[in-house]
């Protein structure tokens, strides 16, 4: 067994589990998931039969991933976040072949208490601030705040909201790469390809997210 499980996780059988990952305090992985290399799975954390989880995604305490959901890459699930597989639940009504799609695409965010309602995608690099209640597709590098979900900016690779410079270009203040907004309105990168992993020494933070704040 080439990933760490706690002894209290309860890991059904048959799944897929990468290298490296690790599953702590009294979770529970479904029969028929996948997950990738180098993930981990905080306190009480499930991920069901049909859930699909990528390489190094970080799953935080107390968070469902249910089926029918797929989490690229480098996903960051925060506390007590919360997915979701049917509009229109109901007790009495089986909706079980009828799961709702829900795409989580490369390095989003999603913070602690934030919801998604299913259906929709999440573009790569999107920042859900915590409480957040999203209930529609969401751009590469949005943020999204409130409830509903309204767009507030941009935030870089790094998670840093972005503003333009003196030149006009949104710069990232803790890698310095570069971005530029595209004529359909979205945003992209001018500096790394968005499905590139990060250089290792821009993959470990070096200051708190205060002391990037302008003076």
């Amino acid at each position: 067994m080439d990933y760490f499980a706690h002894p209290t996780a309860v890991i059904d059988q048959p799944c897929v589990i990468g290298p490296g990952t690790k599953i702590w305090h009294f979770a529970h992985i479904c029969a028929g998931a996948k997950i990738g290399a180098r993930c981990g799975f905080g306190q009480n954390t499930m991920v069901a039969g049909d859930a699909v989880v990528g390489d190094n995604v970080k799953v935080q305490n107390n968070v469902a991933i249910y089926g029918g959901t797929t989490l690229e890459n480098d996903v960051f699930l925060g506390p007590s976040c919360v997915l979701t597989n049917v509009t229109n639940p109901r007790s009495q009504v089986n909706r079980h072949s009828l799961y709702e799609r829900t795409l989580i695409r490369r390095g989003a965010t999603l913070g602690a208490n934030s919801t998604i309602v299913c259906g929709v995608t999440l573009g790569r690099y999107c920042f859900i601030a915590a409480g957040t209640v999203v209930t529609k597709d969401v751009p590469d590098y949005a943020l999204m705040v409130g409830v509903p979900a309204r767009q507030q900016g941009w935030m870089s690779r790094h998670g840093h909201r972005l503003a333009p410079g003196p030149d006009g270009t949104l710069r990232c203040p803790e890698s310095g790469f570069r971005y530029e907004l595209t004529p359909s309105g979205g945003l992209r990168c001018l500096d790394i390809d968005e499905e590139t992993p990060l250089p290792p020494e821009l993959a470990v933070g070096k200051k708190v997210y205060d002391e990037f704040k302008p003076a």
